[in-house]
């Protein structure tokens, strides 16, 4: 073989061996290298902290003042921490609105030294996870009336999938829960000595008017009836409490009370 020959083989060779490793290198590296690792993301729940924020007003013509606290999550941008916001600050403003419109509108400009009030505050009943059951508890009182009046609100809230939860959220569909609460209501109530079977039944019958309140906790169900709801004024609030046991045939099993059901 001529020395050009060889010089010829000898680069045909060279190349084909810089071809070969340049596909099989790549193929090697690819097989070899491990999977990325998921980032796991921390529970919405766990990004927040409740705070409040803290109102105060005072008039002198006619006398007045109103107070009141506003739950609001911080921690997070995210849109369900902000729905929550802004459904408890509506919530607060349409009671102090109320109050001004049906209160203060109708007060004489003279006022005696008790003047009008109007007071709010609210408790966390329950948090566990994703699920935060807060009740609000307001005082009123009119200028010159024989008493102030009190009531409730309730604001149930499943922060992971950003909405209010309705009673009906905890039951399976078509179960007749509002039935099955009415009925363990009714037996409590008629062993106290408020006056319930004087004319008051009728605010424990199971109508989703008269179980608007409820709050979730961790031995049962608490229902709250304001006042002249199932009993006169001197008797005051009451609340009962449905234990679980009275509602797991009933509860939705995946629902807000998974974990909670004996």
């Amino acid at each position: 073989m001529g020395y050009g020959k060889q010089i010829g083989l000898l680069v045909f060779i060279t190349m084909f061996v810089i071809q070969a490793c340049g596909t099989t290198e790549p193929m090697l590296a690819n097989a070899s290298l491990p999977a990325s690792p998921t980032a796991t993301s921390i529970p919405l729940a766990q990004q927040v902290t409740l705070t409040s924020i803290t109102f105060k007003e005072e008039g002198q013509v006619p006398t007045y003042i109103i107070s009141a606290q506003t739950p609001r999550f911080t921690g997070s941008d995210d849109a369900r921490v902000q729905k929550f916001n802004e459904k408890a600050a509506e919530l607060i403003q349409n009671e102090v609105e109320y109050f001004r419109k049906n209160i203060l509108a109708q007060a004489p400009a003279v006022s005696t030294p008790t003047g009008n009030l109007f007071q709010e505050n609210y408790t966390v009943v329950f948090q566990n996870g994703r699920i935060w059951s807060l009740k609000f508890d307001f005082t009123g009182y009119a200028d010159g009336a024989a008493h102030p009046y009190h009531y409730s609100k309730i604001f149930n809230y499943d922060i992971e999938q950003g909405k209010k939860l309705s009673l009906e959220n905890l039951f399976r569909p078509d179960s007749n829960y509002l039935e099955a609460v009415s009925s363990y209501c009714i037996f409590e109530l008629s062993k106290r000595d408020i006056g319930f079977y004087g004319g008051f039944e009728q605010g424990a019958a199971p109508t989703a008017e008269n179980y608007r309140n409820w709050n979730i906790t961790p031995s049962g169900l608490l229902i709250t009836f304001d006042e002249y709801q199932v009993a006169p004024y001197a008797a005051g609030t009451q609340s009962v409490i449905v234990p679980y046991e009275q509602l797991k045939s009933i509860a939705e099993p995946k629902g807000p009370l998974a974990g909670l059901l004996p």
